[in-house]
């Protein structure tokens, strides 16, 4: 559009002196951008646990960097350290207590960040790319989890170079997730290994995918007593599937749905389909948020199985997402995830992350 276009918004309430010039696509919800992102595509995000005062939040990229910021409550975000890999780093995760993050990369080790003393040194090692990392914290023992490409899931005390543990998977882990005392992980070949974590790791049950293409995101979910009782799973066909470990009556209660998708329910057009980047469930509420290669996020209630809400399309994917500790603050990465090869990379894009209030939004409707 020309400066002087229809779009100069003058009049309109834009942000700008004189109104926004042009429409915002990178932010249509207007929500708070975090400074300092990272230089190339965001894979995770993380928010610090409650025993940690105020919030903290980290990012890991494919620029080898995990990069640590505080929230503060006006909204204002203030970078706080960072530390490298030497490939890409795929996820991250806290200790409990919030001293430690850990880290997972493409270069095949897992690390430990003591955010005390801005320290880092490596606690994991694999034969392929660490996908996937999640402390552990049960009555008996505490470890970090790792999944890889190697096919195998590792558990690390974190003090010696070899694992307490060592499980063969029959893939590469994809995804995971861990709410003690269950662990699920999601693999290549539509993959799926529940764990008990109990006294010590061990395979619970391998389940029949509940989807018919690849597995792209896992989150666990918690009944009303607060125990792990089912995981949500995204594939890369804009479906995600609600699945309980032990239903009363499984025909019933585990159930698929659609999202992600150019047009919304139409099934008379055809429509653009996209995958599911990550799922989020709402520490409070036990609603999720899932978010997708469309550039859109949702949020959802499960039980009552209807949509709360859809943002508009940002111009660049969703790549990652996590509520804080206690569900006030929605974080969405938006950059490129490679879903439409490489002639659609634009290295002059940023790459940027958002938060949002996520205290309303999220609330299940009332029951009629």
């Amino acid at each position: 559009m020309s400066l002087f276009g229809a779009s100069t918004g003058f009049g309109t309430g834009g942000t700008g002196v004189f109104g926004s010039t042009a429409t915002d696509s990178h932010n249509p919800m207007k929500d708070v951008e975090v400074t300092s992102p990272p230089d190339d595509s965001i894979s995770c995000l993380a928010f610090s646990p409650p025993s940690l005062p105020g919030n903290f939040l980290i990012g890991g990229s494919w620029a080898n960097d995990v990069r640590c910021w505080e929230v503060q409550d006006n909204g204002q975000t203030v970078p706080k350290a960072q530390q490298m890999h030497t490939g890409p780093v795929l996820d991250a995760c806290w200790s409990d207590d919030g001293s430690k993050v850990f880290t997972a990369s493409c270069d095949k080790t897992a690390k430990m960040w003591d955010l005390n003393s801005n320290q880092a040194m490596q606690i994991a090692q694999h034969d392929g790319p660490i996908k996937a990392i999640h402390w552990i914290k049960a009555p008996s023992y505490s470890c970090v989890m790792t999944g890889s490409w190697d096919k195998t899931l590792k558990f690390w005390d974190t003090r010696s170079p070899n694992p307490m543990m060592s499980l063969q998977m029959p893939e590469r882990c994809y995804c995971a997730d861990v709410v003690y005392p269950m662990a699920v992980v999601a693999t290549a070949e539509r993959g799926l290994i529940v764990y008990q974590l109990e006294n010590q790791p061990s395979e619970f049950r391998r389940i029949d995918s509940p989807l018919k293409h690849q597995h792209r995101c896992v989150a666990i979910f918690k009944d009303k007593q607060n125990k792990p009782t089912g995981f949500a799973l995204g594939s890369i066909e804009g479906r995600v599937a609600i699945h309980y470990i032990n239903p009363p009556n499984p025909a019933k209660d585990n159930f698929t749905f659609k999202c992600h998708r150019s047009n919304g329910t139409n099934t008379t057009t055809p429509q653009d389909i996209y995958a599911v980047n990550a799922i989020s469930f709402h520490p409070v509420h036990g609603t999720l948020a899932t978010v997708g290669s469309d550039g859109r996020f949702s949020f959802w209630d499960k039980d009552a199985r209807t949509k709360l809400k859809t943002s508009e399309q940002l111009d660049q994917p969703i790549t990652a997402c996590c509520f804080n500790h206690n569900g006030n603050i929605f974080a969405y990465a938006s950059s490129y995830d490679w879903s439409k090869g490489h002639e659609y990379y634009n290295p002059q894009k940023k790459n940027y992350i958002f938060l949002r209030n996520a205290a309303e939004e999220l609330k299940p409707r009332n029951k009629k």
